[in-house]
């Protein structure tokens, strides 16, 4: 079995390869082949020492992968061979509140990542993928796409009609807009460049604004929704853009903060709440609950997560640099198996 390992002692140093043999199986465990994994920000910050959960040194990196089962244990009752899985970025996080205990548990950081040619893992920490979905595409889910829609669904869901604000052109943006046109909402987004408003309006956003132009965005929400505001705030920035979006929230506004992103002495004005009703969400990824409620969503209408890369597992060095460039749109992709 092919793996690759964050150095033991230096998390940003070059990936470490090892061949081991395949781990045995307990009763409740299952052997998958994988065949993609993808690359989220939380794996930048994890090799450069910022992510906040206590690295296992040595790991096996990446939380979001996906394969076939291609051995069970004598007790499992949830999958068979042949069946298509993708990983749980918690988990232990079946349903309900997320305990402290199972935030501290996470794959590709405390438990070994999906970055290898295959896993053992128990299969409660795995579940089917939507069967439109490539490997590729099925891999994007676990972290981008669950927070995406946990940042519309978590709370006060999303309503056919309301105006959902997504911040910049990242993966958690991408999937917002395409979560929120299938729940029927109107998007506006914000993004930095002509290209790039292209590709969102061409993934559902009804205006998008170049806040490099449009410096006081918050303003222009504002215009676009006639004074109202937006329902929904899908904050994947922080605080550098914190305060713009309390200011153009609607009354009884739902914010979903993911990101804690910008310059460090970026601040709030704590004027920006008053005389509004409003809240203020800190999003972690999601239940194994709610993504099977997101995979529901993403077969009833064919949807197909956004990649913009796809590198081969002997350049997975390659993806990690081309993830920090921050030049994508999309999901940058590592396909372990053809």
């Amino acid at each position: 079995m092919r793996s690759l390992h964050l150095d033991a002692e230096h998390p940003a140093a070059p990936l470490v390869a090892r061949d081991a043999p395949s781990a045995p199986l307990a009763p409740n465990d299952l052997r998958v082949r994988v065949r993609a994994v993808s690359l989220n920000r939380r794996d930048l910050m994890i090799r450069a020492g910022t992510y906040p959960v206590p690295l296992t040194p040595g790991v096996v990196p990446v939380s979001d992968g996906a394969g076939e089962v291609v051995a069970v244990g004598a007790a499992v009752t949830r999958f068979a061979v042949g069946d298509r899985v993708t990983s749980s970025y918690f988990p232990q996080w079946i349903d309900g509140r997320l305990s402290l205990a199972q935030a501290m548990q996470q794959t590709g950081c405390s438990l070994p990542g999906w970055l290898a040619d295959e896993v053992v893992v128990d299969e409660q920490a795995v579940l089917a993928m939507p069967g439109h979905l490539s490997f590729d595409e099925a891999s994007t889910l676990p972290c981008a796409g669950l927070t995406a829609w946990n940042g519309l669904t978590g709370g006060r869901p999303v309503q056919a009609g309301s105006t959902v604000l997504t911040l910049g052109a990242g993966s958690i943006a991408v999937f917002a807009i395409q979560f929120a046109k299938a729940l029927g909402a109107r998007v506006i987004a914000t993004t930095s460049s002509d290209e790039k408003a292209a590709r969102l309006s061409a993934l559902g956003a009804d205006e998008v604004v170049d806040y490099q132009r449009v410096t006081d965005w918050d303003r222009e929400v504002l215009r676009l929704t006639g004074g109202r505001g937006a329902n929904h705030v899908i904050e994947a920035v922080g605080p550098a853009t914190l305060e713009r979006s309390l200011r153009c929230a609607a009354w009884d506004a739902d914010i979903g903060l993911m990101g804690v992103f910008g310059a460090d002495d970026s601040r709030v004005d704590p004027r920006a709440f008053s005389g509004r009703l409003l809240t203020l969400r800190r999003i972690a990824v999601g239940s194994r609950s709610d993504f099977e409620a997101m995979n529901r969503l993403i077969a009833a209408h064919r949807l197909r997560p956004v990649i913009d890369r796809v590198f081969r597992f002997e350049d997975a060095e390659a993806a990690y640099r081309h993830l920090a460039d921050n030049a994508h749109l999309g999901k940058v992709v590592i396909r372990v198996a053809g």
